[in-house]
């Protein structure tokens, strides 16, 4: 082994796994050597570009003989953008790795008994399946190292697209991505168009000028489509100008929004959010359900695959009719009103104002009367008190962010002691890690993934808790 640090190739290495993050793993002298470019199966050469004592990261320089799991990757950008990256990586096999994350993250995070982890639920739609994509503008583009040798394209150095992983300041610039249905491509690169045109300027995140920020694109599986634009510099004649551009060019768009944003962040916190063409949200569908979609809701972003999530989770809830439900992160109220017909009364708690006022909606324009809805931080909302007042729950169903549940949160949960738990999960590591925290209290029953996210090592999880009587 070289004893500097990075920029050498290490020959033949075979891959044998891959990491939670969709890098390929291959081991090599006490090494973990993680590598981008890779799947499993394969044999590589690789150029280390960083080394510590017990790992390496590295690039793929060579395949010396490709895995029986390595597919063709459809999308140009490939490679350079930070999504997809499981693009090279058959579907099948997609599915088989995201069943062992879920298995890992259960034995060696949380040291959880269960029976078994069965296969993931997959999703019929491996391509355009998202229904919300978000655009950054830049005017700093991420050069290629093809673009670096035609120098007569680096003079344009504006761009809309996806942030370089680890490159905050730097913008890919996306032609065509094929993760949301038409006409998000269409839209974004006519914005772009017009832009250039015009000699809009686009964000420079360092100096904090330009004019266009960001661009949201949302489209329903009802068709319906929402467009909000974000700008930096306040440009009114050029952006009203934009704005009408799109509503003659796309007149099918049912929510044409703008917001002024000079925060520090790209969050919709805390924004003014105007509407400049049709409503205020768009409608999505499910089983017979119409929801509210406003700018700052919360939605699954997989419509299709949502309702088969959703399925499962009612299916694990086992409802009769005579039950009591607590939906914690609640979100616009999709799965308290999806429940609701199997319930006597389902409790909706969310962070997020705006989404609560859209689940109080939801509810009535789907004629629901026998769900309620509470804003605020769930550790600060869900308390003794709280229980007191609505009832004790027959069935909690809780469906956090990424981080996974607050610790008083969980508290609670095991204090209002409720037969059955259903928890929903997006990271299996800190559904795991909360899951922990109640293996003194509670069994697992079943387990089911769900991929929600094909390309892409993200993965679902539904785990069935069942209160231990002894």
């Amino acid at each position: 082994m070289p004893k500097n640090k990075k920029n050498f190739v290490l020959e033949n290495l075979e891959v044998v796994d891959i990491s939670a993050e969709g890098k390929a793993i291959a081991r090599h002298d006490g090494l973990v050597v993680f590598i981008d470019g890779a799947v499993p199966g394969d044999v590589v050469d690789v150029l280390v570009y960083k080394k510590k004592s017990s790992y390496a990261e590295a690039r793929t320089q060579r395949i010396v003989s490709p895995s029986a799991k390595r597919t063709a990757a459809v999308c140009s950008h490939f490679g350079t953008c930070g999504g997809c990256k499981w693009q090279n990586l058959s579907y099948d096999a997609q599915l088989q790795f995201k069943q062992k994350y879920v298995f890992d993250a259960f034995t060696r995070i949380g040291k959880l008994s269960f029976s078994e982890i069965p296969p993931v639920l997959p999703n019929s739609e491996t391509y355009y399946y998202r229904n919300k994509l978000e655009f950054s503008f830049s005017n700093k583009k991420w050069l290629t190292a093809q673009q670096m040798q035609e120098t007569e394209n680096i003079a344009n150095r504006d761009a809309l697209g996806f942030h370089i992983p680890g490159m905050f300041d730097k913008i890919l610039d996306i032609d065509n991505c094929h993760l949301q249905q038409e006409p998000s491509n269409s839209i974004r690169n006519a914005v772009k168009e017009f832009a250039l045109q015009r000699k809009l300027t686009f964000f420079d995140i360092r100096n904090k000028t330009g004019f266009l920020r960001t661009l949201m694109i949302r489209t329903a599986s009802t068709g319906e489509v929402m467009v909000l634009l974000a700008v930096y510099e306040w440009l009114e004649k050029e952006l009203y100008e934009l704005l009408d551009f799109l509503k003659e060019k796309f007149p099918d768009i049912a929510s044409l929004q703008y917001t002024h944003n000079s925060k520090a962040n790209d969050t919709l916190q805390g924004l003014d959010i105007k509407t400049w063409y049709g409503r205020d949200h768009i409608i999505e569908q499910m089983e017979g359900l119409r929801f509210k979609i406003s700018a700052r809701s919360f939605y699954q972003t997989n419509s299709k695959q949502a309702y088969e999530l959703y399925k499962v989770t009612r299916n694990f809830a086992g409802l009769t009719g005579n039950e009591v439900v607590y939906d914690l992160y609640t979100g616009t109220g999709t799965i308290a009103n999806f429940v609701a017909r199997n319930a006597q009364k389902v409790i909706g708690i969310e962070y997020v104002e705006d989404a609560i006022l859209d689940a109080w909606q939801n509810a009535k324009e789907n004629n629901i009367t026998n769900t309620m809805f509470f804003a605020g931080d769930m550790k600060d909302v869900l308390n003794p008190d709280f229980i007191a007042a609505h009832g004790r729950p027959d069935v909690i169903i809780t469906d956090p962010p990424r981080a996974g549940m607050h610790e008083d949160v969980v508290k609670t949960i095991l204090a209002a002691a409720a037969p059955k738990v259903v928890y929903v999960s997006c990271n299996p590591a800190t559904q795991a890690r909360d899951l922990s925290l109640m293996q003194a209290s509670y069994n697992i029953v079943r387990v089911q993934p769900v991929d929600m996210f094909p390309q892409t090592a993200h993965v679902e999880n539904v785990v069935l808790l069942g209160l231990k009587t002894s």
